[in-house]
């Protein structure tokens, strides 16, 4: 039978204290940032920190990734060599790159995986970026299944893919909108979120057709009902996306996902099985719907969809629908409920114009709400919880734990020896062995007493799963058997650092050309001259590098945003469809000094997004 396929669960950190929790909430991986050269800059985190947390996660062969994925300016490079170093010598087991800088760096054998900004929409693109040394893949969020498929048959590595989370409007890597417009680059881990922004849509004739809409804002990313497809297609890392998130969120969605895929296993007839190791058991019933979210979306795993898929009337967290308001009397909410609220929960409404406006409740009596303030509500109006005070203080307590189950063997060596073999789940073996004198018989049955004394693992990783007591009724004093216990833990712990073993970097294939064309543009994002060095021994040239590095002269007309959504096929106008009849082009979007034009390739259905000059024109 062949052997099962290892699944990583790939969960974010936005520090030590949350990377811990989502491991011990199920996590076979977490990723989390250094210091400096993420491309989340406010989710930095010192080299000490991270080796805490790798000493913490190896314990149940869980995996630690760091991200050094920005792109890097020439007078960076010696800084990024020094941070990788570092990095390896904490026992990272990989980094996460954009910039191929990195594979022209004097750096450790440390494992590389391409980062989604890498923008590996083609089988091409992923072969090239394996054969050049990377161990593992990050997809773009837009791909279906199909395209997964199709890139999984070109490579041997492992792919991974986002399953949770936000969502950019954006293929990553290739966004300039925040550099451009704001003069803070995405790809430097400074992103100004401009697809948040409220925005008007001009038509054609200049006329308004919407009006302070959230137009290039996405819903968030859910695909806990597609795991199974997704495993079969052959993603073998699932990524939850999220390092700026508090841990309660880390900690429900983590634990979900889990579960799922836990179920998954468990049907599978052996063909798939969890990273790493040990047991996870949860103090609460997780739900994503209880977490920050925009509303959910597959985004386009099933392939292309006609709309869905944007949160147009808010950027904020919407949360579970609750219930409609009945009437509202003096204050209080009369309301038809679907599930019960509490005191202290918040809840969260859209007004007649589609603005969401938020308000904690005082106290609840049955249907009845009494909210914190006043509101303006109207009967029919549908409420939505995006704050569950019981759930809430549920996370904020301990809420999992995660433990290595071992067995024991108790047994009797001549005439005065003791022997503890320890066997554990991820595959260490120890024996203790301890010459205790004449073992005396007992006067009554000693087995359940050795069997508390042994199983007390409390504040260790380990629980006892199995005894086998061979000393039968003879009387061991509870001091030996706990030093035998303190000591067989002690080895185990050995066992496991020298046991576990980091994947190594893969070798660079130098006959490997660069696919996506002989010159490069600024969507390659190319700031330094290791990077352009490594593109030009792959049969690249650089015609304009990273706008970071060098503004492009004529601002006006370019591409800030590549973008498989379309908004046309989301307010129903596809051009495929008779679109133009529906809503007449050229479109642009318009939010305070920013200016967009919209631009339409139905061939390669994509949306490119460019730079206009920036004057809003009166109505």
């Amino acid at each position: 039978m062949p052997q099962p396929i290892k699944i990583e669960l790939l969960a974010p950190a936005r520090d030590g204290a949350v990377a811990v929790e989502a491991i011990r909430h199920g996590a076979d991986a977490v990723y989390i940032g250094a210091e400096s050269f993420g491309a989340r800059a406010a989710a930095g985190n010192s080299t000490d920190d991270i080796a805490r947390v790798v000493d913490y996660a190896h314990r149940f062969d869980a995996r630690v990734y760091v991200t050094v994925n920005t792109i890097v300016y020439d007078s960076e490079l010696k800084a990024v060599e020094r941070l990788v170093r570092r990095l390896y010598t904490a026992g990272v087991d990989a980094v996460i790159v954009q910039d191929m800088a990195l594979l022209r760096m004097d750096i450790p054998p440390i494992a590389l995986h391409a980062s989604t900004q890498c923008d590996t929409r083609t089988p091409a693109r992923a072969r090239f970026l394996q054969d050049v040394g990377f161990s593992q893949i990050v997809l773009p969020r837009e791909l279906s299944l199909r395209e997964i498929e199709a890139v999984k048959r070109a490579v041997d590595v492992p792919l991974e893919a986002f399953v949770h989370g936000a969502l950019c409007v954006s293929y990553s890597g290739d966004c300039h909108a925040s550099a451009v417009l704001r003069g803070r680059s995405a790809n430097r881990g400074e992103c100004a979120q401009i697809c948040r922004l409220p925005y008007d849509l001009y038509d054609g004739a200049d006329k308004c057709v919407e009006r302070g809409r959230h137009l290039l804002s996405l819903r968030d990313l859910n695909l806990s009902d597609r795991l199974e497809a997704m495993l079969d297609a052959g993603v073998s890392s699932l990524k939850i996306e999220g390092r700026l998130k508090d841990v309660g969120y880390v900690k429900n969605i983590v634990a979900h996902y889990r579960r799922a895929l836990d179920d998954i296993f468990a049907r599978s007839g052996g063909r798939y099985c969890a990273l790493s190791s040990g047991e996870v058991r949860l103090g609460f019933d997780p739900s994503p719907s209880k977490s920050f979210n925009r509303g959910f979306t597959r985004y386009f795993l099933d392939g292309p969809r006609q709309g869905g898929m944007a949160s147009i009337y808010t950027p904020k967290s919407q949360g579970e629908r609750v219930g409609v308001v009945s009437s509202v009397r003096g204050g209080v909410i009369e309301a038809r409920l679907d599930v019960e609220l509490a005191n202290g929960d918040g809840l969260a409404c859209f007004t007649p114009g589609k603005s969401l406006q938020g308000f904690r409740l005082n106290r609840v009596d049955g249907s009845r709400l009494y909210p914190a303030g006043s509101v303006s509500l109207s009967p029919g109006t549908v409420l939505y919880r995006n704050s569950d005070k019981a759930f809430d203080d549920i996370l904020a307590r301990p809420s999992a734990t995660r433990t290595i189950g071992v067995s024991m063997r108790l047994g009797v060596v001549g005439s005065d020896r003791l022997a503890l073999e320890v066997i554990d789940v991820r595959g260490n073996e120890v024996t203790v062995v301890r010459d205790v004198g004449v073992i005396a018989p007992a006067r009554s049955g000693q087995n359940e007493a050795r069997r508390r004394v042994l199983s007390k693992l409390g504040g260790t990783d380990y629980e006892l799963s199995e005894l086998v007591d061979e000393v039968g009724d003879r009387f061991i004093a509870a001091g030996v058997l706990a030093a035998l216990r303190r000591e067989a833990v002690g080895l185990l712990d050995a066992a496991q650092a020298v046991r576990y073993r980091r994947e190594l970097r893969r070798p660079e294939c130098g006959g490997a050309v660069f696919p996506d064309g002989p010159e490069l543009s600024y969507h390659e994002n190319v700031a330094n001259a290791l990077a352009r060095r490594f593109y030009e021994e792959h049969g690249a040239s650089l015609v304009c590098p990273a706008i970071e590095v060098e503004s492009p002269r004529r601002v006006s007309g370019l591409t800030v945003m590549t973008t498989r959504y379309c908004l046309r096929r989301e307010l129903g106008a596809c051009l495929r469809e008779d679109g133009a009849a529906r809503l007449a082009g050229p479109l642009r979007l318009e939010s305070g000094d920013i200016a967009l034009g919209l631009e339409f390739d139905c061939r390669n259905c994509r949306m490119h997004v460019n730079v206009l000059d920036g004057k809003k024109k009166k109505q």
